[in-house]
């Protein structure tokens, strides 16, 4: 074309364009525009989308895929790979209407660049079209015929990722069940595509001859011939049996065609095998056709049988049978005998050419559809067929590849049974079967080894078991005496061929090996073929083999080979009970050809001492150690030996010819010694004890056996070896060889060490009269090596690499101490046992030890300590384990960081040593134990106050005790998150070690018992105070009652008589957490009131007051009588008077006594109104003298904690004395009171960076309760109350203090939750969250209108609220989210006062909605909706895999529990602002939930979070014929303070909110109910009926009743009891009565409408209208009469001559309400500008419904 630099034409203004040749091209030749091509020819389909014109076209695809579409024309490979790979990324990111746009040119370019040389660009294109199926989804459809043929062809790729890839997008455009339809939906274009590449196109076709190579043009036309076969293939598969029919003319003419069956010859095997592949599904889907065609399918088939390529061989063998079972005279058209079966001869004489394993499976179906013609004469052609398979197996590829031979001899035994079978009777055949066949073939491979290791053997016994079986079940008497006469020709024939084997004085070694081998086969009942089928693929390795596979290795293996164990090996005690199971025509022979055989073998031993015999002799016995067979051994000879026995033997030997054969042969044997190996002579004495008849013979042939071996005279004349020096040496030698190797090798399972290990075992454990083998010397020192070589093993990190030796001296150690009953422990004995004991009281995250050796170590520790206990004297006193035993156990829990795992595994082994030192006799022992493991008092006080202090925060808040000083410290490190504290750790382990004591009665000395009990309360304590524990405390907590170790446990057991008195003093003394511990114990009612009260009989002796004794009252208070409660405020309340400054904040000055009257005035005990107030005095009095006391609005960096106390402490009264005190006070007292509070709160705004000091919050706190139960006072005040308080007291409450409460506290909320986004409610930095909260749920709405918070408004925010408001929302409304419980609920109640105001500001600006060209909708407040969007999200991975209607329960405080609190406030919120706008602003709204599609999505989630009974706990107690109470009926109060009932919180809420839902959106519901699936429409009717719908449709009619709404012209009854609603409509003279029904399952059925009189109205109107209503009452999300007045001003509408609307027939819009106000300018009808957006998008047209003239 134009080049760039070429001159150009004159008047030619642009350069030439193919975009433009392409345009003309569409417009003068009517071709598809945006391509050009050549003819019909494929040969450069590429995408040539027009530039400038066309532009219609051309603007559906996006300029960046028209360039990918360009460089996907291009001829270099990586261009393509990389435009593929670019075009399915952008498949991938664009949307899916850009995408669309591409869908036209796709096919084209698919259909191209699918055949493409490339691999790897095939690959890429079936991804990138997988990706763009994904995007486009059903859009594809227009275009599947002309893609659906060469999508077949990719899933036939030849190479393999490139098929799998197209078939992942086949499956991702069609599940499985889909298609076979689309495959029917195409098949015509796929047939006529793949017939075209097989009989049309050739290399040069496919490619351009001058561009591409030659041999790439012939491999690419291979690959589509290969392909275009299998695809046909698949399609014939895929296609259902309904459509095949149609295609048959079309495979007709394909199979006419003389190309097509050439194919079965082609030089490349992918063609051979596709081919055949496809003529196998032909025979299969359309075997009438193929019949017809048999002249053509018998010969290229049949004929080709001897084709010996890998890749077309089975499918070849698969056509060869489906041939011969489609075409039944498929022989007419081939010569079988000088054709077909030589070609097959030479295969299967050839062993298969290396194909064994696909051919000769085929072997046997062949041979079963060879008709009977066509094997004539029988006898030569199966011997020629069986000598040709035997002769396979000789082969040298056969013999190497144990999968191939395997292969012909299951296929040589398969077609003897099968020959044998159908020839029974005729005795030629039967003899050439076994004589010429099975004898000879068993003889070749008794002499080649190779052939013994396969599953020759086992194919016989099969065959022979399945002759038997038959002989014995057949019913045909002949056939039946025919298959014994088989058997006994079968056994005569193999007698003699063992017999010719066996009888030989030099016999041959692997003859014999084969012949045991194949009568223990024999021997089993039944064939082991399929266990041994699994074997074969095992690997092994030496150490690994089982010791007794070795042993019977050793039997049966000759020398110097190495034969498998489980082939040769049989179970003894199976096979000597199996052979009784026998078919009696295999038993006898099979006995018979033993005992023939037994008997040569004994005659070459005895007169030859042939040891090949006598090993065989072995094997034999092994498998066949019976009666007869050792008669036969003994032959005539006499008991010479057994006389000489006991009478005992003697009469055994004679009843039992085993016996007699051990003593007369077997023992002479043993005695021989020149024989090196033993082991098969020990395996026949094992088989003569088999024949034994129990156990007692057995153990009485054994003694006498020992006996004749050991002597003490005989050990009197070793004992000086065995104790002196040079053997001591030795063994010292071999332990630390033996240590020192096992550390270094892992390879210590070998026999070497194993023997050497069980020779240490016998030097120690062996005793001589109570006296070790070897010198004590010796002894110690083995002891010592085994100690150091297990203490390296504790102190190393990788203790895995020694498991080992481990293993071995637990072995060692355990022998040790279980036979040294009479020897005492030496030293190094107790070190080795305290070294296992550590090993055992460590975790295994620190020993790295495998369960098994922790379980050795176990029992060999426990094995030493018996022992140690069961000395005779009391050595065990002085016993260093003891000693170092218990100091480490100290260490341990004291010093050392242990975790839960740990202590639990340091307890258990503790609780093993205790229960095993229970068993002393010596009681003193324990005690003095648990005394050496006990802390003395100050390691305990150094451990109580290395306690995090943390436990102070919620005695703190609660007013459980005070504190005016600091004494936290940090919180708990990272690093101890996980570690116990130490005094946790040793409370456990001695409360452990107590409880064991206690259930033995063992009393302990000093007091201990107490101590110890205490210091568990203390630790107990300190883990309850914590708020939000670590998981590892709870799991501590846990732990201690799984095992008993509990106050109650250990009271029951033991004397806690002085544990009270104990507990009293240390409160006394120290306060704290002791006093918490008593009031603890008195709560729980582990200590009853009356043993408490003697210790608090003196009032006065807890005064002058310190730390521990205010600590101690104040603990005291909740359980103290009235009386008792007004003696210690009698002594409080002459201290309060005359105290100095100083005085004022000591502990025994004002703090202290007033934090005990707050003490007893929180437990409602004092009601005397004048005490009350002479103490207000009194504090008012402190305020004149010392104001600078009192914290009002200052810097409380600079205050000090003392005085921070006293100001608590008087806040805390205040607060009290406003909910206990009735009588009324003076102006006075409410100004201190109110001016205090908030110059208190003053002071807590300005500190907030000193939140983080404990007295700060807790100040910040009580100010903000004093200015909460204000606020509750002034809330509940009634005109009864208002006359006790002072005049202008309520207004100058509204005016001034709520005003400035809330102007303090809502800033601090907003920068309280900017800065902790992540504290939960119940952690001490957020403790002022709740009081501050719950305070500014009384805030007003015009306290809230005005605000003065910072503007904060977001960009592109759609809102029409004025910025204040707006602001309010966006400040507010993302604290819906916060993690504080009180956060959510303070900010939840502020919001429910403005919802109701801001749909109004929506109202104003409705008009803007009205005329737009679609269906209009309209957000609620953006700063809700957005937080929605966030809060669907994270519900989404709360809820989102929990099906619907599975009730999920939210654990109270946790991260979840605030994610669906929020979630549901924020839902209320909406639905509170939907409730309060108009119904035309409720349809816009509504439209904008529908469309987010958010409401359904809360649906889903309400039935995963109501429960499934929604009543109150209490009801079921309550009367039987009132309703039960549900959450529908109740009213949910969020209350910020309680939390007894969080559990139903959500629950509660949930119901609420769907209550609520239902009420306000029932139209949204009702259409999410009908569109969702069965299971959970079901779910929602049968919840909603049974819970919801009788009290909203008791609400609905009431409403109706008691509505003060009048309609003009129009009167609405109501009638409870049957649900019904009646509207009598009256104009002039027409009268319209209606009644509506209210279905059971309210709201979610339908709502009917009945007809009741009717006066002046057409039947077509009077349908109409009550249509309408129907209509309205349906989708109109309001009440019925709401519906009613919408259809009343329809109807007035229509008397006044508004015209219908012809789409909806409804003058007024049953959605938006508004009036047809679009006319057509032809036929002037006004229609709905809603029904015209609907009529236009649904019918794709934009003419009028009436006159069809084109709407403008």
């Amino acid at each position: 074309m134009g080049g760039k630099n070429k001159q150009r034409t004159k008047g030619n203004l642009r350069p030439s364009n193919s975009g433009r040749a392409a345009e003309l091209l569409a417009k003068e030749q009517g071709t598809v525009p945006g391509f050009i091509g050549f003819g019909t020819s494929q040969s450069d389909l590429g995408y040539v989308p027009a530039i400038q014109g066309a532009e219609e076209i051309d603007s559906l695809v996006d300029s960046d895929f028209r360039m990918v579409l360009r460089k996907l024309s291009k001829k270099d490979v990586t261009t393509k790979l990389k435009a593929m790979q670019e075009f399915g990324t952008m498949c991938t990111e664009r949307d899916t209407e850009t995408v669309k746009g591409v869908l036209p040119y796709w096919p084209r370019i698919f259909c191209k660049i699918s055949l493409d040389h490339d691999r790897r660009v095939r690959e890429a294109t079936q991804q990138a079209f997988e990706k763009l199926i994904l995007k486009v989804k059903k859009q594809l459809a227009p275009y599947l015929k002309s893609l659906m043929g060469y999508w077949l062809m990719a899933q036939c790729d030849t190479y393999t990722p490139a098929a799998f890839a197209a078939k992942d997008a086949f499956e991702a455009a069609f599940p499985p069940s889909k298609q076979p339809e689309a495959i029917a939906f195409c098949k015509d274009e796929i047939t006529s595509v793949l017939q075209d590449h097989l009989i049309k196109e050739t290399p040069d076709t496919l490619s351009d001859p001058q561009t591409v190579p030659e041999e790439e043009r012939e491999a690419k036309f291979y690959r589509v011939v290969t392909c275009s076969l299998l695809a046909l293939k698949k399609l014939l598969c895929l296609l259902p049996d309904n459509e095949l029919d149609s295609l048959e003319e079309k495979f007709k003419s394909l199979l006419s065609q003389n190309k097509f069956w050439k194919y079965g010859k082609h030089s490349v095997p992918q063609i051979r095998s596709a081919y055949f592949e496809l003529v196998s599904a032909l025979c299969q889907r359309i075997p009438q056709l193929m019949k017809e065609e048999a002249s053509k399918v018998s010969p290229s088939v049949l004929l080709s049988i001897d084709d010996s390529d890998p890749i077309v061989c089975p499918a070849l063998w698969e056509a060869v049978l489906y041939t011969l079972t489609t075409i039944e005279d498929c022989w007419l058209h081939v010569n079988a005998k000088k054709s077909v079966f030589p070609k097959l001869s030479t295969v299967i004489r050839e062993g298969g050419r290396g194909l064994a394993t696909v051919i000769y499976p085929y072997l046997l179906p062949f041979i079963s559809k060879l008709p009977q013609s066509i094997t004539n004469p029988k006898l030569d052609f199966f011997r020629n067929f069986l000598t040709s398979l035997v002769a396979g197996l000789s082969t040298e590829r056969t013999k190497t590849s144990s999968s191939e031979s395997l292969a012909v001899i299951s296929a040589f035994f398969e077609c003897l049974r099968f020959i044998m079978q159908q020839n029974l009777g005729e005795e030629e055949i039967e003899q050439m079967l076994i004589n010429d066949q099975l004898i000879p073939f068993i003889d070749a491979v008794l002499k080649d080894p190779g052939l013994q290791h396969g599953q020759l053997f086992n194919h016989l016994a099969e065959t022979l078991s399945s002759w038997e079986a038959k002989a014995d079940t057949e019913e045909d008497e002949k056939a039946a005496h025919n298959l014994e006469n088989v058997l006994i020709h079968f056994w005569e024939r193999l007698s003699e061929i063992c017999v010719a084997k066996i009888n030989e004085p030099e016999a041959d070694v692997e003859s014999i090996l084969g012949v045991s081998n194949l009568l223990q086969v024999l021997q089993k009942p039944n064939s082991s073929l399929k266990s041994n089928k699994k074997k074969i693929g095992k690997v092994r390795f030496a150490d690994e083999i089982p010791e007794s596979n070795k042993e019977n290795e050793k039997c049966v293996s000759s020398e110097g080979e190495n034969i498998e164990g489980w082939e040769l090996t049989t179970e003894p005690s199976l096979t000597h009970n199996s052979s009784g199971l026998l078919s009696p025509l295999r038993k006898k022979p099979l006995e018979d050809l033993v005992c023939k055989l037994a008997d040569i073998s004994i005659n070459y031993v005895n007169e030859q001492k042939s040891e090949q015999h006598l090993r065989f002799l072995s094997t034999l016995l092994d498998s066949f150690s019976s009666s007869r067979v050792f008669k036969m051994l003994l032959g005539d000879e006499k008991q010479s030996i057994v006389q000489a026995k006991p009478l005992e033997i003697a009469k055994l030997a004679q009843k039992n010819p085993a016996v007699q054969f051990l003593y007369q042969k077997l023992i002479g044997w043993l005695n021989e010694d020149q024989r090196k190996d033993f082991g098969f002579l020990v395996d026949i004495l094992y088989s003569a004890l088999r024949c034994c008849d129990n156990d007692m013979e057995r153990k009485k042939v054994l003694d006498d056996l020992t006996k004749a071996c050991s002597s003490s005279d005989k050990h009197a004349l070793v004992t000086p070896w065995l104790k002196g020096n040079i053997l001591g040496e030795k063994l010292v030698n071999l332990a630390d060889c033996l240590c020192n190797e096992d550390l270094e090798s892992r390879v210590s399972s070998e026999p070497y060490f194993s023997e050497r290990w069980t020779l240490l075992s016998l030097v120690l454990s062996q005793h001589v009269k109570n006296d070790y083998l070897i010198g004590d010397v010796y002894v110690e020192r083995i002891i010592v090596k085994l100690h150091e070589t297990l203490f390296k093993t504790k102190e190393s990190s990788e203790a895995e690499n020694s498991d080992s030796s481990v293993s071995f001296i637990c072995d060692v150690a355990y022998n040790y101490f279980s036979s040294a009953k009479g020897c005492l422990l030496m030293p190094s004995s107790e070190d080795l046992l305290l070294t296992l004991f550590q090993l055992c009281a460590q975790s295994k995250e620190k020993t790295h030890l495998p369960d098994f050796l922790i379980c050795k170590l176990k029992n060999t520790w426990l094995s030493g300590i018996n022992l140690l206990v069961h000395q005779t004297d009391s050595s065990h006193k002085e016993s260093t384990f003891l000693h170092l035993s218990a100091v480490w156990l100290k260490n341990q829990v004291q010093a050392s960081s242990l975790d839960i795992n740990s202590l639990q595994v340091l307890l258990s082994a503790v609780d093993d040593l205790l229960n095993t030192l229970l068993e002393s006799e010596d009681s003193y022992l324990m005690g003095a134990y648990i005394g050496s493991v006990m802390p003395n008092d100050s390691e305990w006080e150094k451990m109580r106050q290395s306690l995090p202090m943390q436990w102070l925060h919620r005695p703190l808040l609660e007013g459980r005790l005070s504190l005016n000083y600091e004494c936290f410290k940090t919180d708990f490190k990272e690093q101890d998150i996980k570690t116990l504290p130490s005094h946790l750790c040793t409370s456990a382990l001695l409360s452990k070690m107590v409880l064991i004591a206690l259930r033995k009665e063992i009393v302990l000395e000093n007091n201990e018992l107490e101590k110890i009990i205490a210091e568990l309360l203390y630790s107990l304590q300190w883990c309850e105070e914590l708020d939000n524990p670590p998981i590892f405390l709870t799991g501590f907590c846990e732990m201690l009652q799984k095992m008993n170790i509990t106050y109650d446990h250990l009271r029951v057991l033991g004397n806690t008589s002085g544990l009270l008195q104990q507990l009293f003093n240390r409160s006394r003394e120290h306060g704290t957490l002791w006093s918490l511990i008593i009031a603890k114990l008195i709560f729980s009612r582990s200590i009853s009131s009356d043993e408490v009260k003697p210790h608090y009989k003196r009032k006065e002796s807890f005064f002058p007051l310190t730390e521990g004794n205010l600590h101690t009252i104040q603990s005291l208070c909740p359980f103290l009588s009235k009386e008792e409660k007004k003696e210690f405020s009698a002594q409080c309340i002459p201290a309060l008077l005359g105290w100095t400054k100083k005085d004022l904040w000591s502990t025994n000055g004002g703090f202290g006594h007033l934090a005990i009257f707050n003490s007893c005035l929180q437990t409602k005990s004092i009601d005397d109104g004048e005490l009350l107030h002479g103490i207000l005095k009194i504090i008012i009095s402190w305020k004149k003298e010392h104001e600078d006391i009192f914290l009002f609005s200052c810097n409380l960096s600079e205050a000090s904690p003392e005085v921070l106390g006293v100001n608590i402490e008087i806040i805390r009264f205040l607060s009290l004395f406003l909910k206990y005190c009735s009588s009324p006070l003076a102006e006075s007292e409410w100004d201190f009171i109110m001016c205090s509070m908030l110059a208190w709160l003053e002071t807590t705004s300005e500190n907030q960076a000193l939140y983080s000091i404990p007295l700060v919050q807790l100040f910040a706190c009580v100010s903000c309760d004093l200015a909460c139960d204000l606020s509750a006072f002034f809330d509940s005040t009634t005109l009864d109350t208002v006359g006790n308080l002072p005049v202008n007291l309520i207004s100058e409450w509204k005016e001034f203090f709520s005003q400035g409460i809330h102007s303090l506290l809502l800033p601090i909320l907003v920068t309280v939750t900017g800065e902790n986004k992540d504290v939960s409610e119940t952690s001490f930095q957020n403790a002022m969250l709740k009081p501050m909260c719950e305070t500014l749920t009384y805030i007003s709405k015009e306290q809230l209108l005005s605000h003065k918070l910072p503007a904060r408004l977001v960009a592109d925010q759609k809102t029409n609220l004025p910025e204040y408001l707006q602001t309010l929302l966006n400040t507010l409304a993302p604290l819906l989210l916060f993690r504080a419980r009180p956060v959510q609920i303070a900010v939840y109640h502020m919001l429910y006062k403005l919802m109701p105001e801001l749909p109004q500001y929506d109202q104003d600006n409705l008009k803007s909605y009205g005329d737009e060209e679609e269906e209009p909708a309209l957000s609620p407040p953006a700063a809700l909706m957005s937080l929605l969007s966030t809060q669907e999200d994270l519900l989404e991975n709360v809820l989102g895999c929990v099906p619907v209607g599975q009730i999920v329960t939210i654990k109270p405080l946790s991260e979840d529990f605030c994610y669906v609190l929020g979630y549901l406030l924020t839902w209320k919120l909406i639905l509170t602002f939907f409730k309060a706008a108009s119904s035309q602003l409720r349809a816009l709204y509504s439209m904008y939930l529908r469309k987010t599609k958010s409401l359904n999505k809360l649906l889903y989630h309400l039935f995963r979070l109501m429960p499934e009974n929604p009543t109150y706990a209490e009801t079921a107690i309550e009367v039987p014929n009132k309703d039960p109470k549900t959450f529908f009926t109740e009213e949910l109060q969020l209350s910020i303070r309680e939390t007894a009932t969080l559990p139903y919180h959500i629950p509660h809420l949930a119901c609420s909110v769907y209550h609520m839902t239902l009420k306000d959106l029932p139209a949204m519901v009702r259409l999410w109910w009908n569109s969702s699936e069965k299971r959970v429409f079901n779910i929602v009717d049968r919840f909603t009926s049974k819970y919801v719908s009788s009290v909203l449709s008791f609400q609905e009619i009431s409403s109706v009743q008691t509505s003060t709404q009048l309609f003009n012209g129009m009167t609405v009854k109501a009638r409870a009891t049957t649900r019904e609603v009646m509207a009598t409509y009256t104009i002039e003279d027409i009268v319209i009565e209606l009644i509506i029904q209210l279905p059971s399952n309210y709201p979610l059925g339908s709502i009917t409408v009945e007809s009741g009189k009717r006066v002046g109205v057409a039947v077509q109107q009077w349908r109409n209208w009550m249509l309408q209503l129907s209509t309205y009452l349906t989708h109109q999300n309001g009440s019925i009469m709401e519906g009613l007045a919408l259809w009343k001003n329809n109807v007035d509408k229509r008397f006044e001559g508004v015209e219908d609307c012809m789409i909806c027939f409804s003058v007024i819009h049953g959605f938006n309400y508004s009036l047809p106000k679009k006319a057509c300018r032809t036929c002037k009808k006004k229609f709905h500008s809603a029904c015209l957006y609907k009529w236009f998008t649904s019918s794709n047209k934009s003419t009028c419904p009436l006159c069809r003239e084109t709407f403008f």
